[in-house]
């Protein structure tokens, strides 16, 4: 095993450091965020940092870099309350990938990489008319996390789109069948493959794989 220390990662050139730290934690889902300001103007940004918070009730959280560039994201949630976080497929990889280009704060992402956005009338939020799955969430609380000065955005879900017979009888949902996609990093996309399901674990009872 290799070790490596704090003092050679702060070392260590920034470029390499940051795709480092960002790959260490492996594949995360990758969505992308659609939200719209006051005047109707759409974004859409890719993130990597969705958390799962918690079912009773169903919160989501999402982490903000700090504010050394406007957060258009950011501002149009805390404006408007209302997001959709849209899960995206192998084909869109590439579209996907480039909402992360810092546009102009009037330039649509749905425009400039090519995606359908789409809205509903029971929600005030736009969303990507190609992804299989879109979580529709309202703004809940902000927590501005002091030691690095991001910012954590939690959310609560207010109703979910999905593509038909992608949920068990037991309420799972198989990100195998929908194709979504995970980020590793900053750059890198990895497809989901599922190995295995276990049943609850007892303490009485030896690991059991789920039929």
């Amino acid at each position: 095993m290799q070790k490596i220390s704090l003092k050679e990662i702060e070392s260590m050139d920034k470029r390499f450091r940051t795709d480092l730290i960002n790959s260490l934690w492996g594949v995360r889902p990758a969505v992308l965020v659609a939200t719209e300001n006051s005047s109707g103007q759409s974004n859409l940004a890719i993130f990597n940092s969705v958390i799962h918070i918690g079912a009773h009730p169903p919160l989501v959280g999402l982490i903000f870099r700090p504010d050394s560039v406007d957060r258009h994201t950011l501002t149009n949630i805390l404006d408007q309350r209302f997001y959709s976080l849209n899960f995206f497929t192998k084909d869109l990889i590439n579209k996907a990938h480039h909402t992360s280009a810092r546009y102009p704060k009037d330039i649509s992402e749905f425009d400039a990489v090519g995606l359908t956005i789409d809205r509903r009338e029971d929600f005030n939020a736009p969303f990507v008319k190609e992804s299989p799955l879109v979580i529709d969430v309202c703004f809940r609380e902000k927590i501005d996390i002091q030691v690095n000065g991001t910012h954590m955005v939690i959310g609560e879900l207010q109703q979910l789109y999905i593509k038909e017979n992608s949920i068990s009888a037991g309420g799972w949902i198989n990100h195998d069948f929908l194709g979504t996609i995970g980020a590793g990093g900053l750059d890198s996309y990895y497809s989901y493959s599922l190995e295995k399901r276990m049943e609850y674990a007892k303490p009485d009872l030896a690991p059991r794989e789920k039929l």
